[in-house]
């Protein structure tokens, strides 16, 4: 019998010992999977046809005893909060979500007491007694209401437990431990009906003291029989803990004492393969399962691959690995339930519970949304191509709406389709009305989605898994009415989509077996693979999600992290029992989500090694290129040659000339092709609006003095004007933008001290004799560059901020919201000036004041920056310095010197051979 199947042996004792009463022999599985699996070991065992034993999973049997039937853990919130409700005094009574936070782990208790046949007023009371203890220290008089009240929700936990579990038992219904109690106190009259049944419990580990009570009496009784997977390995050892039950049960029961322990197998050191594969994150893994099932297709071309397991660690591997599987597969079966969590329906509906309750809370009243969740649902996969809204979300953007109320939106949307109009219906009819909305919704999504196409079909499973919850939802609210609050549904919703499970079809017995550890359970593979063997993930970490401590579960022989410890060793070791090919994957990275050091359970291995085993491990890195990124490069064609001699007849800009020296890629996208930055709501005021907004304020305030001597009293009336003319600037260039609040508040007040203090430094300036007489302001000058060693003329064309004449020089000024240094403004040099763009600035004065020249009327020429940021250094004029002296004025010398380095940068603008070459 060595190395058979667990199941093919069960099979082979239902026909050699129960052949002639099969059809009254009931088998008692640990969960419903391994049926189909039995069915099949037992069609191997036969040739006539037989009637089958029936085949049940132990919950299924336990309910069977009680006559119980058991709720799912939200209907049994929503009723412990009924009887919550019905025992709690109405001043201390708390909203459903706060009450919820602490009755999930309080029922986790419950049903951990029940399981475990305990005294519950004996363990609940000791909870009450362990915090009397801990505020023993705390004098009478100092004792505060809120401690007062807290001794007081541990002395109720008894009074909770007593009419919830009188309140589930008169409807019949119950949570799992009820249903294990109940089923204990019915034992001696089920035992007593079932006279001619005979059960068969095979391929336990772990059992709760009722399954243990139920089990024994039934062996005792003459009516059943148990047969475990005992490896000796693991039995021998008192130390292992895959073997920490069945040496406790073996030692225990009263029924070991005079039979034998069936079954003890020595499968786990026979000769065995074990490949430990490390490689960086979880797509690492995909990747290397589908290779090595690549491999054992191409190896053995003949062999189907249902003795092949694909045990996933973490479920968020599925999608990446279904991804990774060679073509050649063929049949799958995935056996495990897969989260609805962040599937794209989900993230929709999340989506759209975020918009509407935060418009309630903001204000229930005018109803008014935020922009960026509009946004996320009008982009949403599901929305976009079907719900026509692309204007609606360019308006949006268009206009900076960062607050739009419900209204607004649909005004602007001018036809709206009845996917937009379920999206957007106001949830304010109570929650069964929102959900009913929700649920008209997932059904217009599921008729917008295909069948032919594969991603859309795996899309329409998770908007039905989604589509039932909602159901759900609508059939409690239904029945408890008073909690009705949207907040308290968006609470309940999250709590109730973690528990969501998508299930897909397969082949059961035939291809590839894909589940998770669980699933795993009775059946033996020939080869598995295991993945996410980190510790953390495989075994899970030490989650104590009870409030009964440590100490206490110990001494009542409730279980603790050591025994959910000992079921996950147990479950492991099971699949490498009697499997001869073995691959352990693991996560090498040390930070991230998914990371973490390598599982105990490899070092284990390592460590106790077996004779018969051969163990490797290997580190799997992914191949890196030898080049990380090649710069782009673009020839220049007859297209772009055409194109740049229109750009040289309509004007080079400035920040033409410098966005090439930055990157001449940049300047190829942004000139050539004339790809424009995508339109987006600026929440935020940027710093170029905000410069835009000081330009715009300083040309109104300035305009009526162009061609006149600014006078002390022109600029003491500008002072009066800063504030209106701030902000019509502000909302002329921010649009519909939120201006009063927040960072943008600080930003309006900012342009307008920016604003002042130009003013004062100007006011200053005349107090101190300055003539100054405004020339222009933001007005665009051009003038045509004909140079020998250009190809063609070439136009250079800008807009100047302002040109004055001060004491009888005219000055080119550029405004600079940031800060600029004098040194930016300073050049030692000429060579390479347009090398870098380190000189963009000294570029863009030079430039302004070669097209402004002829204008001059020979006057002489500064041209220079005015820094907000550095107000007190004042004007910064270009300045060359040859030999420590500097030269301000721009002379004839200093514009050919100039203008020969502009043709340098022209020509390799301006040639073929040059190709565009990125700047990385």
């Amino acid at each position: 019998m060595t190395n058979t199947s667990f199941l093919d042996k069960i099979a082979q004792v239902l026909v050699d010992n129960y052949s002639d009463k099969l059809s009254n022999t009931i088998v008692v599985l640990p969960n419903k999977r391994a049926k189909i699996f039995l069915i099949e070991a037992l069609k191997k065992q036969v040739e006539n046809n037989i009637l089958s034993p029936e085949i049940i999973s132990i919950e299924d049997f336990i309910q069977d005893i009680s006559g119980i039937r058991s709720v799912d853990p939200i209907e049994l919130l929503f009723e412990f909060y009924e009887v919550y409700l019905s025992v709690t005094e109405k001043s201390n009574q708390q909203s459903f979500e706060l009450f919820a936070n602490w009755a999930k782990t309080l029922l986790q208790d419950f049903n951990e007491i029940d399981r475990y046949l305990l005294d519950p007023t004996h363990v609940l009371s000791y909870l009450k007694d362990i915090e009397d203890i801990k505020k023993w220290g705390i004098e009478v008089e100092n004792k505060t209401q809120l401690l007062e009240n807290y001794i007081d929700f541990w002395k109720l936990l008894p009074n909770y437990y007593q009419s919830l579990y009188a309140h589930l038992l008169k409807k019949g219904i119950g949570y799992q431990g009820l249903i294990y109690r109940q089923a204990v106190d019915n034992l001696i009259s089920f035992s007593n009906s079932v006279t001619d049944k005979q059960y068969v419990f095979a391929g336990f580990n772990a059992l709760n003291a009722s399954e243990e009570k139920i089990i024994q009496h039934l062996i005792a009784s003459d009516k059943a029989k148990i047969y475990w997977d005992a490896d000796q390995t693991f039995l021998n050892d008192p130390y292992h803990d895959a073997g920490l039950f069945l040496r406790r049960f073996k030692a225990n029961w009263k029924h070991y004492k005079t039979t034998d322990f069936e079954w003890i197998v020595d499968d786990f050191s026979l000769t065995k393969n074990i490949q430990v594969i490390g490689t960086p994150k979880t797509i690492g893994q995909a990747k290397i399962t589908g290779s090595i099932i690549e491999n054992i297709i191409r190896d053995n071309p003949d062999t189907t691959l249902d003795k092949v397991a694909v045990v996933l660690g973490e479920e968020n591997l599925l999608v990446p690995l279904l991804y990774s599987l060679p073509s050649t597969v063929g049949a799958l079966n995935i056996t495990m339930g897969y989260s609805s969590k962040n599937n794209p329906a989900q993230i929709l509906i999340a989506k759209l519970f975020k918009m509407h309750t935060n418009a309630l809370s903001r204000n229930a009243k005018s109803y008014v949304l935020y922009y960026k969740d509009v946004l996320d649902i009008l982009t949403h996969p599901l929305v976009e191509p079907y719900a026509k809204t692309a204007g609606l979300v360019n308006i949006i953007n268009q206009n900076n709406y960062t607050f739009i109320t419900h209204q607004k939106v649909m005004e602007l949307n001018l036809e709206p389709t009845d996917l937009f109009l379920l999206l957007f219906e106001k949830w304010e009819k109570g929650s069964v009305t929102v959900l009913q909305t929700v649920a008209k919704l997932l059904l217009r999504i599921k008729d917008n989605l295909s069948n032919d196409n594969e991603e859309e079909k795996i899309t329409k499973a998770f908007v039905f898994a989604i589509f039932k919850v909602i159901n759900k939802l609508i059939n409690y609210y239904s029945q408890h009415e008073h909690i009705d609050k949207i907040d308290t549904l968006h609470a309940i919703y999250k709590q109730v989509i973690d528990l969501a499970e998508v299930s897909f079809e397969g082949e059961p017995l035939n291809g590839l077996q894909i589940m998770g550890v669980l699933e795993s359970r009775v059946l033996d593979f020939d080869t598995v693979i295991v993945t996410s063997m980190n510790e953390g993930k495989f075994p899970a970490g030490k989650s104590q999600n009870s409030f009964i401590p440590y100490d206490v579960k110990r001494e009542l022989g409730l279980p603790t992290f050591k025994e959910k410890d000992a079921i996950y060793t147990y479950h492991f070791y099971h699949l490498l029992q009697r499997a001869k090919n073995i691959y352990l994957l693991y996560n090498t990275e040390s930070e991230g989500l998914d990371a973490g050091e390598k599982s105990r359970f490899i070092t284990q291995l390592e460590v106790e090694k077996q004779a018969n085993h051969n163990l490797t491990h290997e580190i799997y890195n992914a191949v890196l290129p030898e080049t990380a990124y090649k710069p782009m490069v673009i020839e220049k064609s007859e297209a772009v040659m055409t194109r740049l001699k229109e750009i040289a007849s309509v004007g080079f800009s400035p920040s033409a000339l410098t966005s090439y020296i930055r990157n001449p890629i940049q300047f190829y996208f942004q000139k050539i092709l004339r790809i424009r930055e995508v339109e987006e709501v600026e929440e935020n005021i940027a710093l170029n609006t905000l410069g835009t907004i000081i330009h715009e304020t300083l040309k109104v305030l300035y305009e009526p003095f162009i061609g006149k001597f600014i006078a002390e009293q022109d600029i003491q009336n500008c002072f009066k004007q800063i504030d209106d003319e701030v902000l019509k600037q502000f909302k002329a260039v921010y649009k519909e933008g939120e201006i009063k609040k927040g960072r943008n508040l600080l930003a309006f007040e900012v342009a307008k001290r920016n604003v002042s203090n130009f003013l004062k430094v100007e006011l200053e300036s005349i107090k101190a004799g300055d003539a100054i007489k405004i020339l222009a302001l933001e007005e665009t000058f051009q003038r045509t560059l004909t140079h020998p060693r250009l190809p063609f003329p070439v136009l250079i064309k800008g807009n100047v901020d302002r040109i004055e004449e001060r004491n009888g020089t005219i000055r080119i000024i550029d405004y600079k919201t940031g800060k600029v240094e004098k040194a930016s403004v300073t050049l030692k040099t000429w060579k390479g000036l347009t090398e870098e763009i380190k000189n963009d600035k000294i570029i863009q004065v030079l430039a302004y004041a070669y097209m402004y020249e002829t204008k001059s009327n020979s006057k002489p020429i500064e041209a220079g920056i005015i820094s907000f940021k550095n107000l007190k250094l004042g004007f910064l004029p270009f300045n060359f310095k040859e030999e420590k002296e500097a030269n301000m004025i721009i002379n004839e010398e200093v514009m050919t010197n100039y203008l020969e380095q502009i043709v340098v940068l022209l020509n390799e603008i301006l040639d073929e051979a040059v190709p565009f070459e990125e700047r990385v």
